[in-house]
């Protein structure tokens, strides 16, 4: 039962992608909790249809998009701006992960991820930005993953994918802070999604010689669903809470592991850093101090 009291969220319209599932199943359900009105898309519209008919029904709006669609994401924007006026935040939740190594993932395989997770990704974002602006306010959740920030054997083209999410959202950021619009990069580790079920694939090649890198990938992808770590639940919560913030992070990770991981990552760099800091400087020419148009 939704509550009477008054939320951050009352009356706020969020525009999800990849709602039927996952993380954008459970944002959805939450956020209409708090009073919040949602543009929930996705591709399967009759995963959310329950919506229509339940209490919320009138904070909801059930849209079928296919991000990969450019067409389908224009009218997506126009239906939803048609009903509630304006959008107040983007969560750019639609994606998925095929595992294997890089070798072994044909085009095949790898581009429809990469026409998914981030040009779609694009889409959505450019076909909202025109609004944010008018705005001058809002927020944009990108859902990264640790995989945005660690590459590991066996998820190379996923790697790419979030790793390119990650440097786009960065400069997005950048770009929109000083309109009074912020870019949260939401960096998961494992969580008891369908990332490692229905929504996951494997390359359908397997070359032997990895059996011990992208192969250890692969057994982990057939025995950890339902397993992780991670509770869903609590990750979209932290998710409202920092588009609810006064100053949302720029980056917020989610679960010990990819904190962990990240830090151990830094640590890694940090001495690699050191280690090679007479090569990296003396790659300059001698007295010249390199001009660049940021602080």
């Amino acid at each position: 039962m939704a509550s009477s009291k008054a939320t951050p969220q009352q009356g706020k319209v969020w525009f999800i992608t990849g709602a039927s599932s996952g993380f954008g199943r459970l944002l959805t359900e939450y956020l209409l909790t708090l009073g919040a009105n949602v543009v929930a898309t996705a591709r399967r519209t009759e995963l959310l249809t329950d919506l229509t008919t339940s209490q919320y029904a009138a904070q909801v709006q059930i849209i079928g998009l296919d991000v990969t669609k450019p067409s389908q994401v224009g009218q997506a924007v126009a239906d939803a701006l048609a009903r509630f006026g304006h959008v107040d935040v983007l969560v750019n939740n639609a994606g998925y992960g095929i595992t294997g190594a890089v070798e072994e993932v044909s085009e095949d395989e790898y581009m429809p991820m990469f026409e998914t997770n981030l040009f779609g990704l694009i889409t959505v974002t450019k076909a909202l930005l025109p609004q944010f602006r008018e705005r001058k306010s809002g927020n944009i959740l990108m859902l990264s993953s640790i995989g945005g920030l660690i590459g590991l054997p066996g998820w190379g083209y996923y790697n790419a994918t979030k790793f390119a999410l990650e440097g786009l959202s960065e400069a997005l950021g950048a770009e929109l802070e000083p309109l009074g619009v912020y870019v949260t990069i939401v960096e998961p580790g494992p969580f008891r999604t369908e990332f490692l079920g229905a929504s996951g694939q494997k390359s359908k090649q397997v070359i032997d010689d990895y059996r011990e890198t992208a192969g250890k990938t692969r057994e982990y992808f057939d025995s950890q669903s339902g397993k992780q770590a991670g509770d869903p639940q609590k990750a979209v919560e932290a998710m409202v809470a920092a588009a609810s913030a006064g100053r949302p992070p720029r980056h917020l990770l989610l679960g010990k592991l990819a904190l962990d991981r990240f830090r151990g990552k830094i640590k890694s760099f940090e001495a690699e850093m050191a280690e090679w800091e007479e090569t990296t400087l003396g790659a300059d020419f001698p007295g010249v101090v390199a001009a660049t148009p940021y602080k």
